[in-house]
């Protein structure tokens, strides 16, 4: 399955749009994320913990739009857009949205 931020894929022609597909994940921060990303933020740095939870809610977003798109029958996602926010009365909720447009293709 190819994905693309793009509207057209080089060396292949868009025989049939089927369709938006998107992916959705929520994923709650845990008390001893928090803690360490505090530590972070007082002594500078990068959280890993955070960014390892970033990466993962990220995989699993774009998992859950490749698998609809399979259900009808694409060859690929163009379009592709990914958006990450933070939720809840004190961000402790991290949201990734994905969505783009299922499409069949045919090699030029």
């Amino acid at each position: 399955m190819l994905l693309s931020t793009t509207e057209e894929l080089q060396g292949f022609e868009i025989t049939d749009y089927l369709g938006l597909v998107h992916g959705e994940v929520v994923s709650g921060a845990n008390i001893m994320r928090d803690v360490m990303a505090t530590v972070t933020d007082f002594v500078g740095g990068r959280s890993a913990a955070y960014e390892e939870e970033l990466q993962t809610s990220r995989e699993n977003a774009l998992r859950e739009l490749t698998d609809r798109a399979q259900r009808l029958g694409a060859d690929a996602v163009v379009g592709l857009s990914i958006d990450f926010e933070v939720i809840g009365g004190r961000g402790a909720m991290m949201m990734v949205t994905t969505i783009g447009t299922a499409v069949r293709l045919r090699k030029k």
